[in-house]
């Protein structure tokens, strides 16, 4: 081999290897860094929890106008503290009893059922196992795009900047916060790929704070409060095992 060949293939390897460094650093900025290629993960099942937009044990505030597209529903609490009004809904509004706007329908048994389906869905969504992803931003994911998997945290979420999902239609992302989840005002979380909401799924043992005007996308699985502050908007589900406060905001369940 002479020497210019040997130059040529040493350049090549050089290349080669910067190449791949820069790839590196793309998937660790952008994605996170994982251990191997994220296992597909089974979407949680909802259950009849899953025919709400709204879905809350103790309420739902309301500072209108609200718009939002499905059902809402409340229990074990009367009725009385669903303060939605019937043309902010699409949809119906169920009751447990025959306190509440004037619309809804008393249905406490297909309530009862909803909020026992909501707390199977968040115990499956918090039980999932071997994350893809671990502390991912130390809970800041603001700037990045996520591609399919199994997040957990052990702290807060927040999302200070946009954040994308990358994907296809039948990928899941499921995301498990011990924390809070804090979205900042006029922040998105956007859908890219073809990433369907019905298959994004947030379970959180804290609140969740939707900025004003921010957008969000996906089923939020919440043991405390869901608040969505004022302009703020989701396509996606609220299941709160407290309440809901809503903001003239606007909630439409994803497509099936």
């Amino acid at each position: 081999m002479t020497t210019f060949q040997q130059l040529s293939t040493a350049r090549k390897r050089l290349l080669a290897a910067a190449l791949a460094v820069a790839v590196v650093g793309i998937g660790s900025a952008g994605f996170g860094a994982a251990a191997a290629d994220p296992l597909p993960q089974a979407p949680v099942a909802l259950g009849v929890a899953g025919t709400f937009a709204i879905l809350s044990q103790t309420g739902v505030t309301d500072v209108p106008s609200s718009a939002v597209t499905g059902n809402v529903g409340a229990s074990p609490i009367t009725g009385a503290a669903i303060l939605l009004t019937c043309p902010e809904v699409t949809g119906t509004i169920f009751s447990v009893d025959a306190a509440g706007p004037a619309c809804k329908v008393t249905d406490a048994t297909l309530l009862t059922t909803a909020v026992g389906d909501m707390g199977i869905a968040y115990t499956d969504a918090a039980g999932r196992t071997n994350p893809d992803f671990v502390n991912l931003g130390a809970g800041e994911i603001g700037g990045r795009t996520l591609r399919p998997g199994l997040y957990t945290w052990s702290t807060d979420v927040s999302i200070s900047n946009d954040v994308k999902l990358a994907g296809g239609p039948d990928d899941v992302f499921i995301f498990q916060i011990s924390g809070d989840i804090s979205e900042a005002p006029a922040k998105n979380v956007t859908l890219t790929g073809g990433v369907q909401a019905k298959n994004v799924f947030w379970q959180t043992a804290g609140s969740v704070t939707l900025g004003t005007t921010a957008h969000f996308e996906g089923t939020i699985l919440s043991k405390t409060l869901i608040a969505m502050n004022t302009g703020a908007s989701i396509n996606g589900r609220l299941l709160a095992q407290t309440a809901v406060t809503l903001q003239s905001s606007t909630v439409t369940e994803p497509a099936k």
